[in-house]
């Protein structure tokens, strides 16, 4: 397959590699937080929950993500290893 040509399932791919990667990042961030508070500096972004009440079905959505420094490495270090796969 031509290098230019991606799949669906090449999508999936980087989504895992990103997703894993992140909370590698973030999991190693808060373990060497102890010992380097920058790592623990988060910045949230996202809305908070929103609800939809239709009488017979309500449903409420919502949406959080915290970046901190290890977990901006942890996405680069997953987009680096789909790279090389």
């Amino acid at each position: 397959m031509a290098r230019g040509q991606r799949t669906q399932h090449d999508r999936g791919t980087f989504i895992l590699m990103l997703f894993l990667g992140g909370l590698a990042g973030s999991i190693l961030g808060e373990g060497l937080g102890a010992f380097f508070p920058f790592l623990k500096n988060t910045a949230a972004v996202g809305f908070g929950p929103a609800t939809l009440d239709l009488h017979f079905c309500k449903c409420t959505l919502g949406f959080s993500l915290a970046l901190g420094p290890a977990t901006v490495l942890g996405l680069l270090a997953g987009y680096w290893a789909y790279r090389r796969i």
